[in-house]
């Protein structure tokens, strides 16, 4: 049984039809890319499954529970965690505060103590920084903060949309290493990423949307094949 299951799932704002009935499946333990131009779909497709938009209509299972309706605060515990588009840490909060801020669903005291431990041994600086204000940050260690901040609800599925967006290619580098470093340590990953060719080359597979719609999928072999990607980000359905 797959991880994530999404079935005709249809997101409107007002008289904008933003995703289109779209289908997708992850599966525990693999790294999906979702591919395509802006405004394609991604973003809304990421936020409708961790409850920031509403469903319009269509289907979303997460580990065999219905979740269409759920909201944020429900999921977290679960085990689905969004780290979203540019980054969002809250600034006049230091480092420790925010990542506190991620682990707002977990009682245990010994258990955030983990995932602190966790956090600072794959983000070293923010360690280092870690009774520093969020907003004094370069551009990388604030992304780094918004995927740490992610894992402290030790999530089963990470959601990252745009990760690399804004950064120095070595620190686009020092993400994807991490992408790779998570899914080792059993997370299960989808990443929305402008960034394809970084994103096939960590990813098992992938969703290629247009439109609102999924227009290609297949592995990211196959999808790195000539035309395939080309068509879609020029807008062919």
């Amino acid at each position: 049984m797959p991880l994530l299951s999404v079935n005709s799932l249809q997101i409107r704002y007002g008289a904008v039809e933003a995703v289109r009935g779209i289908d997708f499946e992850i599966n525990q333990g693999e790294i999906v890319a979702l591919l395509g131009a802006n405004g394609a779909g991604k973003s809304s497709t990421l936020n409708a499954l961790v409850g920031l938009v509403p469903v319009t209509t269509g289907r979303i299972s997460f580990d065999g529970t219905d979740i269409t309706d759920f909201v944020p605060e429900r999921l977290a515990p679960m085990g689905m965690t969004l780290s979203p588009e540019g980054r969002r840490v809250f600034g006049t909060l230091s480092v420790e505060e925010n990542l506190r801020m991620g682990a707002y669903a977990i009682r245990s005291r010994d258990a955030i103590s983990e995932a602190w431990q966790r956090v600072y041994e794959l983000f070293p600086i923010l360690y280092e920084r870690r009774q520093q204000y969020a907003g004094t940050l370069s551009g990388g260690q604030q992304q780094m903060l918004a995927v740490g901040r992610a894992l402290m609800s030790n999530p089963r599925l990470l959601l990252l949309d745009e990760p690399s967006l804004g950064l120095a290619p070595k620190i686009v580098e020092q993400i994807f290493d991490l992408i790779g470093v998570l899914r080792d340590q059993g997370v299960t990953l989808v990443v929305v990423e402008q960034n394809v060719g970084m994103a096939l080359e960590i990813a098992d597979r992938g969703y290629v949307m247009s439109g609102g719609r999924i227009v290609s999928s297949g592995s990211a072999a196959e999808l790195s094949q000539a035309g395939r990607l080309q068509a879609a980000y020029l807008g062919a359905e």
